[in-house]
């Protein structure tokens, strides 16, 4: 009797798993639907986008003609300088960034001094103000300062990242303290130690810190918006906003635009995931 309820709550919990499975599928392809939207319109002629009345009729999506003129006409647009100036200043931001935020994270999780739980409080405030709401203000002295249309004044903005500090900060504070204690009775100083100790037990928690500051950059619009108006500092989101005429839209070329700015972090995201599941899952933790 005992044999036969364990094998059926085996039984039971074998297919909760497998409806589980099925769920979490059709969840990822609800998910993943508009995104195959956008790229089959890609490989249309723009006045083909809306020509189906029916959305749910299968050319909606899927084409069997398709047809690469809408990138092509990419190559003679705005949109490739632009892509390259958004690689340009998400790269340069996660590189100096983490610098920043690594080394504020440290000195809030590891380094006693007074005042240290306001300094904190003013880092989680940071992030839970929304940047477009200080936007404006902010494109204002950088206009005084003569940052405006220049790569420092769009890299500035994205290096000390509220949410970065946090969650190194919170990464750092899982460190034990003995480790600290120890390398102190070697010799050495606080840099020491955060270079030697710190970050070398921390790289999944840095490279999830600098998703965030690569995604921050890459998506930013408000602020190159004010900040990037000269065509040879115009990033990726804004060259394509530019790319709608002013009567008409070819919405093959913007669908092409956005598939490109799209694979960009995805890519980069994949090539990261393993690094990124694991310094959430670890964060925290002690």
């Amino acid at each position: 009797m005992s044999t036969t309820k364990t094998l059926g709550a085996s039984r039971r919990k074998t297919l909760g798993y497998f409806a589980l499975s099925i769920l979490g599928a059709c969840i990822g392809l609800l998910f993943l639907l508009p995104l195959w939207w956008t790229f089959v319109n890609s490989l249309r002629p723009g006045g083909d986008t809306f020509r189906y009345l029916n959305p749910l009729q299968w050319e909606t999506f899927f084409t069997l003609t398709p047809t690469l003129d809408n990138y092509a006409a990419l190559l003679n647009s705005d949109l490739g300088l632009a892509t390259w100036n958004s690689i340009l200043v998400s790269a340069v931001t996660v590189i100096f960034g983490l610098v920043i935020c690594s080394m504020a994270a440290f000195a809030l999780s590891a380094i006693p001094f007074r005042g240290h739980n306001i300094v904190f409080i003013v880092v989680v405030v940071s992030f839970l103000i929304p940047f477009d709401a200080i936007a404006i203000p902010l494109a204002d002295l950088f206009r005084d300062w003569n940052l405006q249309n220049t790569y420092a004044g769009l890299i500035l903005p994205g290096l000390g990242n509220g949410m970065a500090i946090f969650l190194l900060r919170t990464f750092f504070l899982a460190i034990p303290k003995d480790l600290v204690e120890a390398g102190r009775l070697d010799g050495l100083g606080w840099w020491g130690i955060f270079r030697r100790i710190y970050l070398p037990l921390s790289v999944p928690s840095l490279i999830g810190a600098g998703l965030t500051l690569f995604l921050f950059q890459w998506h930013s619009y408000v602020w190159p918006l004010l900040n990037g108006t000269d065509p040879q500092h115009v990033l990726g989101p804004i060259a394509l906003s530019n790319l709608q005429g002013q009567f008409n839209v070819d919405y093959g070329v913007m669908f092409a635009g956005s598939i490109v700015l799209t694979l960009i972090p995805l890519a980069i995201i994949i090539g990261f995931q393993r690094y990124f599941i694991q310094s959430v899952t670890t964060t925290g933790l002690k």
